[in-house]
């Protein structure tokens, strides 16, 4: 096979079930090690298909071609070019690109959420020194010297995930003196992560009723005239690194006039 395909563009995160902790995750996935991606053929990259497919009877693919050594769940790769494996049962892989690029930028092979510290590395040919600048803004590109030579790395595209979805607040826009009243406050947490725990927090007027609790409901037993008001709730990470607000939701409260008051009158 051919060596470098100075393949340059998007590179898709890689999102691994056993990684993640997906239960019941059905597709073929690779894990690449080291964990970098795109990987670059100077680290002695190791491949391995995963998934719920039947194990010792892996199919390799390189360049979308048959590539040989099948039946092995674990290579390594020798080669420049995009890898892909597939697995009876769960399928083909989504495709891992190894590079033999003078000049690479590599992001994390995990998912990134929404808070996470995301480590850059930009790396020479065989690690030569590289005098460098980075460009960013959502699909990041490197310049710089390596060997007295101006290169430029392909670009990444780096895709952060949400950790949770904003919330929606739901209850009642009206009820009466002496009703109860239960809000839900909904966000989903990303699927992709093992369930962060998530804190909710209830505000009347952009004032915080109760404190931040565990709980997605708020539980008033009786309502009063004093809470009628404009409604939201917040949803925020353990420890506070995130945090998001729902839309207001206005709830009036309908005072009853006792039946001797409108008799006397």
């Amino acid at each position: 096979m051919a060596g470098d395909t100075g393949m340059a563009g998007k590179v898709a995160l890689l999102l691994w079930a056993q990684t993640l902790g997906l239960a019941g995750a059905q597709t073929t996935q690779l894990l690449v090690q080291p964990p970098w991606t795109p990987a670059v053929l100077w680290d002695r990259v190791t491949l391995t298909c995963q998934g719920s497919g039947t194990a010792g009877a892996t199919t390799w693919y390189k360049d979308g071609q048959h590539r040989g050594q099948d039946g092995r769940d674990s290579v390594l790769v020798t080669e420049s070019g995009t890898y892909t494996c597939d697995r009876p049962g769960s399928g083909r892989s989504p495709p891992v690109l190894v590079s033999n690029e003078p000049l690479v930028l590599q992001v994390p092979a995990r998912a990134l959420l929404e808070g996470d510290t995301v480590t850059l590395r930009c790396r020479g040919w065989s690690d030569k020194p590289v005098t460098s600048q980075l460009h960013s803004s959502g699909h990041d590109r490197f310049t710089g010297w390596v060997a007295s030579d101006v290169k430029v790395s392909a670009v990444v595209e780096v895709t952060v995930h949400e950790l949770f979805s904003v919330p929606v607040l739901e209850g009642p826009s009206e009820l009466t003196e002496g009703s109860p009243l239960n809000l839900s406050c909904l966000s989903t947490p990303s699927p992709l992560w093992p369930p962060a725990p998530l804190l909710y927090s209830f505000y009347r007027d952009g004032q915080r009723v109760g404190g931040l609790q565990c709980s997605m409901q708020l539980l008033v037993p009786a309502v009063g005239f004093s809470h009628s008001g404009n409604y939201t709730c917040e949803v925020s990470s353990e420890g506070g690194t995130m945090w998001k607000s729902s839309t207001q939701l206005s709830i009036t409260v309908l005072i009853l006039t006792p039946i001797s008051a409108l008799l006397s009158s």
